[in-house]
């Protein structure tokens, strides 16, 4: 099989032909047919995360062997099945829930295996979809998508079901209410989308890109703000009056004092995005103000199926798609583009 990976911190994606794998038990081998190119791809590939003063989270310490083969966001046919797997046939197309945790932990049996504490994520802890074919672990983790467009439904792994799993941290909302929704990016698109879907109440979009703030508009945001060059007191002086809640999808220690600034009482902050850094706010305001800040990691595997379920009954908004070849150059590209804030939606690579 072919597989784009890199051999360390910070390498560039190279091809290289290994043997394909054999499944065995409940594991299930796929042919990658599509997908999608994420930032948390940008940040395996780097190596981390920045923790601000507290220095550098290195994904390697938390479990990630090189050379690595990342891309989560997978949609592919099924070709070979293990003895146990169940619920699948030959020749079927499946979306992965990518999100696999040890099964065993207290986390994992209560349905949170995206937040186990010995991940096995594919695309980060394990290899991904950055491959002609892809081994997952155990067949309870692949989704019919029925006749959904299977470059859409690849993006519904981690963009949507990031922006699904983080607006139910922020629900309910009720109609008079505001939700501001910082960086809209593919996942923040699809946040304003769920919004405008879910919920009667002001969706305000916030970003520094004006063709991602029109983007923003058409799928329901009824204001958008661009923040290049304001800071957080000025985006609440801009916004006239505070919001219930915030989604930030970027998470920088200057969009969380943006999230901050804006907040009403009883309000409540989903910080999302893994940009890094650290923000210092006034303590005595989170019990003054009776602010919930609720942190929000992708989503479980019952999130990710009441997500395609959606999606089947209901001409639910998508964010926009461009398809792109699965090979190597075309890849580094695409991560190339995410990294610097130019990709308009999300983009899915497609095999020949």
């Amino acid at each position: 099989m072919r597989a784009f990976a890199v051999a360390g911190p910070g390498e560039p994606v190279r091809e290289t032909e290994v043997a394909s794998p054999v499944p065995h038990g409940r594991q299930v081998l796929l042919r990658v047919t599509h997908v999608g190119v994420c930032h948390t791809d940008v940040h395996t590939q780097e190596g981390g995360y920045d923790l601000g003063r507290q220095g550098h989270l290195s994904i390697a310490d938390r479990g990630l062997e090189y050379p690595a083969v990342f891309g989560h966001e997978i949609v592919g046919e099924v070709i070979a099945v293990g003895e146990d797997a169940e619920g699948v046939r030959l020749g079927e197309r499946r979306l992965v829930h990518p999100w696999i945790g040890c099964g065993e932990c207290a986390l994992c049996r209560g349905g949170d295996s995206h937040v186990c504490r010995s991940s096995r994520a594919l695309g980060v802890f394990r290899w991904g979809g950055f491959a002609s074919e892809v081994l997952v672990p155990d067949s309870e983790h692949l989704v019919d998508i029925g006749e959904l467009d299977p470059a859409w439904a690849a993006t519904l792994a981690c963009s949507g079901l990031t922006a699904y799993s983080a607006v139910q941290r922020a629900l309910p909302l009720g109609a008079s209410d505001r939700v501001m929704v910082i960086g809209t990016g593919g996942v923040g698109l699809a946040a304003v989308a769920f919004l405008a879907r879910l919920t009667e109440s002001e969706v305000i979009a916030v970003d520094v890109s004006e063709a991602n703030l029109a983007s923003a508009a058409r799928l329901g945001a009824a204001r958008t703000v661009n923040s290049r060059a304001l800071d957080g007191a000025a985006v609440a002086s801009v916004l006239e009056a505070p919001v219930q809640a915030v989604i930030d999808f970027v998470n920088t220690g200057a969009t969380f004092q943006t999230a901050f600034e804006c907040l009403d009482k009883a309000g409540v902050l989903v910080p999302v995005g893994l940009f890094g850094g650290e923000a210092v706010v006034p303590t005595a305001l989170l019990p003054l103000k009776s602010l919930r800040i609720q942190g929000s990691y992708v989503g479980s595997l019952d999130d990710l199926r009441d997500l395609v379920g959606m999606a089947q009954d209901a001409d639910l908004p998508g964010v926009p798609v461009t398809e792109r070849p699965l090979d190597a150059e075309t890849l580094r590209d695409s991560l190339a583009a995410v990294a610097e804030g130019t990709v308009a939606g999300r983009t899915v690579l497609v095999a020949s």
